[in-house]
């Protein structure tokens, strides 16, 4: 079974999915994870990541894996290199590339076969998988994420260019050729502005439950 959330940035969805695959034994999958790998991989080259066509000759000279939800490149744990402010400040415009989103998505269909998985991402209920049993849109306000945000990060930077980078990133990820950021036709509408992990997760549980014992 596959759970396919969507939504912004900064919208809660990789902690509420990680929440989630714990308390249903399903497997976690972050598709930003992968464009934040390649973009990482490629900086540490020396390479220049304005070469988007390069970008994607790194991604095929690595091999990327899913151990325990972390992502190993050709077998080492990278995950907590992938959210530095390096890759955060160009990772939009790498993920925007779409021969890169092909291949990506190409490994995240191939990775979820068979599997119970919560998969989560900015166009996997409307592209990468348009037929998971079951969708979700996360949504918040922008002022609410880039809070969040700035909390999290809060050395050498202010609250309102946060905001500014909020605003930036929904627009490039709205407006992306391939993979824009929509909510599906079909897809369960979560506001989490209000809400706290725990609520949206009882939510999507709930939501899944009824799934299974449909």
């Amino acid at each position: 079974m596959i759970v396919a959330i969507d939504g912004p940035a900064g919208v809660g969805k990789s902690s509420i999915a990680r929440m989630l695959a714990e308390r249903s034994a399903f497997t976690y999958l972050n598709s930003g994870s992968f464009y934040r790998a390649y973009t990482y991989l490629h900086q540490q080259k020396g390479r220049d990541v304005t070469d988007l066509a390069g970008v994607l000759s790194t991604a095929k000279e690595v091999s990327l894996r899913l151990v325990d939800g972390r992502i190993h490149a050709d077998g080492i744990d990278i995950e907590e290199k992938l959210r530095t402010r390096e890759v955060d400040a160009v990772v939009a415009q790498v993920s925007a590339y779409p021969p890169l989103r092909s291949h990506v998505n190409e490994q995240l269909k191939a990775i979820a076969r068979g599997e119970d998985m919560i998969v989560e991402g900015r166009d996997i209920t409307t592209v990468v998988f348009p037929d998971a049993e079951l969708k979700i849109y996360f949504d918040a306000k922008p002022e609410i994420r880039a809070e969040r945000r700035f909390r999290q990060h809060p050395e050498g930077t202010t609250y309102e260019e946060v905001l500014a980078g909020v605003r930036a990133r929904d627009e490039i990820d709205r407006n992306k050729a391939v993979g824009a950021l929509k909510q599906a036709e079909d897809a369960l509408y979560v506001d989490t502005s209000y809400l706290t992990m725990d609520e949206v997760c009882e939510k999507v549980l709930s939501a899944i439950f009824a799934l299974k014992m449909g």
